[in-house]
């Protein structure tokens, strides 16, 4: 790895840190019963205000990723139990489900992340802009795909991944849902299968083991 390879990743791995600092401080804010503002969950986390709106616009956005926040659990149990399967169809059919169901109980809340994105507009593309939402997703998802990470090439691995975070969540979710007027089921389904064709054109299954 060069210099700027390494300097690049520090940072992006600061970044996180930071994301996840002012997460923390704001969702202990809410277990006391406040509902904290940036700035406030600022303050808690020994952050300076202006970083802080670099990552969160909002209250509500705020607020909004808190909450979201507390889900890991719930997903780290989910992926825990099909952790000892080296099925990776199987083991990202349950991710496609839990993460469908996940979306429609916390619609509000997600498209309160989306609507934040949104806003920050062509910024999103400046590296120094901390990336709004989709980390969560992302762990998930290479969880999800253990059992084939040492199978293809490591590029190849992250291509797989970013294809299939397009394919599971609220987006994928939103599209099936509110543009081709599907049912939740249904979209759970077309998801599912979505994900299955993407896993084949790397993956067939049943060679998994192989």
């Amino acid at each position: 790895m060069s210099d700027g390879e390494a300097t690049s990743r520090e940072r992006s791995n600061q970044k996180a840190r930071t994301r996840a600092d002012l997460l923390a401080a704001a969702t202990a804010l809410v277990r006391a019963g406040k509902r904290p503002t940036v700035e406030e969950a600022a303050l808690a986390a020994g952050i300076s205000k202006r970083t802080a709106y670099r990552y969160f616009s909002s209250q509500e956005h705020l607020l909004a990723d808190s909450a979201l926040e507390t889900l890991r659990p719930r997903m780290d149990a989910m992926l825990a139990s099909v952790s000892t399967s080296n099925d990776v169809h199987a083991r990202v059919a349950s991710l496609a489900v839990a993460l469908r169901r996940l979306a429609e109980e916390h619609d509000a809340e997600l498209r309160e992340m989306i609507r934040a994105s949104l806003n920050k507009g062509a910024s999103a593309a400046d590296d120094n802009t901390p990336r709004q939402r989709g980390g969560r997703r992302l762990d998930w998802i290479r969880a999800s795909l253990e059992p084939v990470r040492g199978r293809i090439a490591a590029s190849e691995f992250e291509r797989l991944t970013n294809g299939l975070a397009v394919c599971l969540g609220i987006d994928a979710l939103m599209v099936l849902r509110d543009i081709c007027g599907m049912s939740g089921e249904q979209a759970e389904q077309t998801m599912v299968w979505m994900a299955d064709a993407l896993l084949n054109s790397m993956v067939p299954q049943g060679q998994e083991a192989e």
